[in-house]
């Protein structure tokens, strides 16, 4: 649709007539489609630039793929739940601080190898007997001197190929990193654990980036009482308009008409779009005109990840008090591991967490059969584990709002994908964790800051087209008085 077209149409959300007086002599206005936490921190940010924002949010809710449960009496993070990175250059670290929101410490760096601290790591078998502590450990070295191997594959080989196969490649070069039997079965949950780093299996993880990530310092904090009070502080009188799905942009060169479902229309001088990159895949939002084939293959060539979390609350505790309970397998897709919410927050509740293939398996099932089948697991450890007095179950792969959980790269993936995702079209701009800089896809600060990247790039272009750069703050930022402290982040470790 072109300008012409866009001043013949009727607006219901504010007329091209007054929108056509606003810009003369009002703020900008920005509309903002997804409410996560990376449109509400772009919103945010034009908001306390005195841009005019609309945030239109498909869901019921704000978070998108942050969502904090209370039904169990006490917060459950049933998305996002950790700050990767915990430390003052995390640009979250002033929300947090700010908000006195206590993290507890899960892991150091190495999150590729185990996120979690292997003495804080309880593993049993399928026949319920625990795996010794020096056998893992014993497995975890060979598995690191695997990985090593994997990366002299990458620089013999120009191609790129699944980091399963290079994995392959590397046992019949070296027959003595071999396992059998046991430890065999503990390196498939090694495996097991990658793959739900990246929230995809090891035949789609690619060998070329696997280990390219830019994984800030201070390694893994659980959010204790999970990421919602961020999202709402973030929040606080935003204009945000939820039930309102997006299902058409039409962009014209002085403005951008966006349709939801319900047909009606919302006219602004730019649009961020911050919806998961599942929905993009899917072509669920029309674009007028089409998206150039540079965005559109940038988008095809990104892959969505999926991991799912069922939480099941008890009356009582009968676990140990680690921090991850393990079931090692033969294969990494029968492997399993519970997250004992319990040691990090106080409460009894336990975590089985899926990725890849499975994830999506698990949602096949009722809630109820899923919780059946992960109680099952829970018995293997503990035979006399009680039933659960609630549970929850996740669907981020089926969940029409996002049709998976984040991006993650696919084999032979171009190098300049991401460049071309979060490239701005005219009055488009595009934020959202796939987006992120410095390769901090599928991490919630990175979500955030591509909220502030895409803010900036909007004020930019708006203010430019006017002649008034000089308004433009140097740093983009969201500044509220609750989030100027100097309080350090509250670190426990129960």
């Amino acid at each position: 649709m072109d300008a012409k077209e866009l001043f013949s149409t009727n607006l219901i959300d504010g007329t091209v007539t007054s929108h056509i007086k606003r810009q003369c002599n009002s703020p900008h206005t920005v509309i903002v489609i997804g409410a996560g936490i990376s449109g509400i921190a772009a919103a945010r940010s034009l908001h306390e630039a005195s841009f005019k924002v609309i945030v239109l949010e498909s869901r019921d809710r704000i978070g998108g793929r942050i969502y904090t449960d209370y039904s169990f009496g006490c917060p459950v993070d049933m998305g996002a739940s950790w700050l990767h990175g915990v430390c003052n250059e995390n640009p979250l670290a002033p929300l947090i601080r700010g908000l006195g929101l206590t993290l507890y410490h899960t892991g150091g760096d190495n999150s590729v190898i185990y996120d979690h601290d292997l003495e804080s790591c309880m593993l049993f078998n399928i026949d319920g007997h625990q795996v010794p502590q020096h056998i893992m450990i014993e497995v975890g070295d060979t598995y690191k001197r695997i990985l090593a191997e994997i990366v002299k594959v990458r620089n013999e080989h120009p191609d790129d190929m699944p980091i399963l196969q290079a994995i392959s490649i590397v046992l019949n070069k070296h027959p003595e990193l071999r396992l059998q039997g046991l430890a065999h079965e503990v390196l498939q949950w090694y495996i097991c654990r990658m793959e739900a780093w990246f929230a995809s299996d090891a035949d789609i993880i690619p060998l070329k980036t696997w280990d390219q990530e830019h994984v800030l310092t201070g390694g893994h904090g659980l959010m204790v009482k999970g990421y919602d009070p961020v999202v709402k502080a973030l929040a606080n009188d935003l204009d945000i308009r939820l039930n309102h799905r997006v299902t058409k942009i039409s962009n014209g060169y002085n403005m951008v008409m966006v349709t939801v479902e319900d047909g009606r229309n919302f006219v602004a001088d730019a649009v961020i779009v911050t919806v998961p990159i599942g929905i993009l895949k899917a072509n669920l939002i029309e674009f007028t005109p089409k998206l150039p084939d540079w965005k559109a293959s940038a988008i095809n060539d990104i892959g969505m990840g999926n991991e799912n979390k069922i939480a099941l609350r008890f009356d009582r505790v009968f676990w140990p008090n680690v921090e991850v309970l393990g079931i090692v397998a033969p294969t990494s897709y029968a492997c399993g591991y519970f997250l004992n919410l319990h040691k990090a927050t106080g409460h009894p509740i336990l975590v089985y967490m899926a990725a890849g293939r499975f994830a999506y398996d698990l949602e096949k099932l009722s809630d109820e059969s899923a919780a059946n089948f992960v109680m099952q697991q829970l018995k293997k450890m503990f035979p006399d584990a009680s039933k659960p007095v609630q549970y929850l179950v996740s669907r981020w792969g089926t969940d029409p709002n996002s049709l998976g959980c984040y991006a993650c790269d696919l084999v032979g993936m171009p190098d300049d994908v991401y460049e071309r995702l979060r490239a701005p079209l005219g009055n488009l701009f595009f934020g959202g964790e796939a987006v992120s800089m410095d390769d901090h896809q599928g991490y919630v600060h990175g979500a955030y800051s591509s909220g502030l990247m895409a803010a900036e790039n909007c004020q930019r272009h708006l203010l430019q087209k006017q002649g008034h750069m000089e308004n433009l703050p140097l740093v983009p930022s969201v500044r509220h008085e609750m989030f100027e402290t100097t309080i350090p982040l509250q670190i426990s470790r129960i």
